[in-house]
């Protein structure tokens, strides 16, 4: 996102707000609670909107206000002090979580395959396979995941660490970064800034492709919904519940993209319909079958790889349940 961009996004903040107080004063017996969007309101996160649109929530006696997060690992931090009852977040999150004794926990999964890929100008460069990204060089996030994950990844590629140079970056300026020639490679994401990058590429007269990580032996689950241990014991029917609206409202934006695309534009009005089109788009790919189950050999490889890249033991059993969505 840049850096106008994200100006343009903190109009949001006040919206949100309202959108939670809508339901919640229309609710009135319902049960309120949070939900952390790990960054702004984006197409990715179109199933939360529609189910509050809809009154899939309300039907389960639910209010659900979502709150804008400030990254992943914020989002599953707060989850476990008790500051967000649920949120949108990834499993090298929960691992790190984990890891320091918190108690964070996968309910049900969303990116059914790692979202996350290197975009570049293809009018500047060909890039057919691994072999054809030696000596570029990377933006990636300063607190983005890819800083530790790219030499395991490249490793598991048979290439040594240096043949990407990764550099730090804020985030607000790596999509226009690569427009404008600064970098030869971004750490763009389906569902997420991957539709920035193609949109500020459009205007710029330019053609942006890409290279999943996932087509090259990084088999990794993406963000999912996370809640703590805590929630799981004290209200395991409110979970079930949550889920059970949260995927009816996935469900219908794969039914219907347009019209949750006009959802979302219609609370939030200075966002982008087309980089929300193209985000949703993404999304209903990314979520599979819909059903939020995960398989345990592809957690397993998940959390495996998440250990490589951070050094750190936390099994796969700890990460994830399927038992509050059955």
């Amino acid at each position: 996102m840049d850096i106008a961009r994200r100006a343009a996004a903190l109009l949001v903040l006040p919206l949100l707000a309202a959108c939670g107080a809508t339901e919640a004063e229309a609710g009135g017996d319902l049960t309120k609670v949070t939900f952390n969007l790990a960054w702004f309101p984006q197409g990715s996160l179109g199933g939360v909107f529609a189910a509050i649109d809809q009154g899939y929530y309300k039907e389960e006696g639910l209010s659900v206000e979502p709150v804008r997060g400030y990254g992943g690992t914020r989002t599953v931090n707060e989850i476990d002090q008790g500051q967000f009852d649920y949120g949108y977040a990834d499993p090298i999150s929960v691992i790190l979580n984990r890891a320091k004794k918190g108690g964070t926990v996968m309910v049900g999964a969303l990116n059914t395959v790692w979202p996350g890929g290197l975009c570049y100008d293809a009018g500047k460069r060909t890039v057919d396979d691994l072999a054809g990204l030696k000596g570029l060089v990377l933006g990636g996030g300063s607190t983005s995941p890819i800083q530790s994950l790219l030499p395991v990844w490249l490793a598991r590629n048979g290439l040594p660490a240096d043949h990407i140079k990764i550099i730090k970056m804020d985030p607000a300026v790596i999509d226009s970064a690569l427009v404008q020639g600064k970098i030869d490679l971004s750490d763009c994401w389906a569902g997420s800034n991957r539709a920035t990058v193609l949109d500020l590429a459009k205007k710029a007269g330019k053609q942006i492709k890409w290279l999943d990580y996932r087509d090259h032996n990084l088999d990794m689950y993406g963000n999912g919904i996370v809640t703590s241990a805590d929630r799981l014991q004290k209200d395991p029917e409110q979970v079930r519940k949550f889920l059970r609206a949260t995927y009816k409202g996935y469900a219908y934006m794969k039914a219907n993209p347009d019209e949750v695309v006009g959802i979302i534009a219609k609370k939030y009005p200075e966002m982008n319909r087309e980089v929300l089109a193209s985000q949703v788009g993404d999304m209903n790919t990314l979520i599979g079958d819909g059903k939020g189950l995960f398989d345990e050999a592809r957690m397993k490889s998940t959390a495996e790889i998440i250990g490589t890249a951070f050094k750190v033991d936390v099994p796969a059993t700890d990460v994830y349940t399927n038992d509050y969505l059955k």
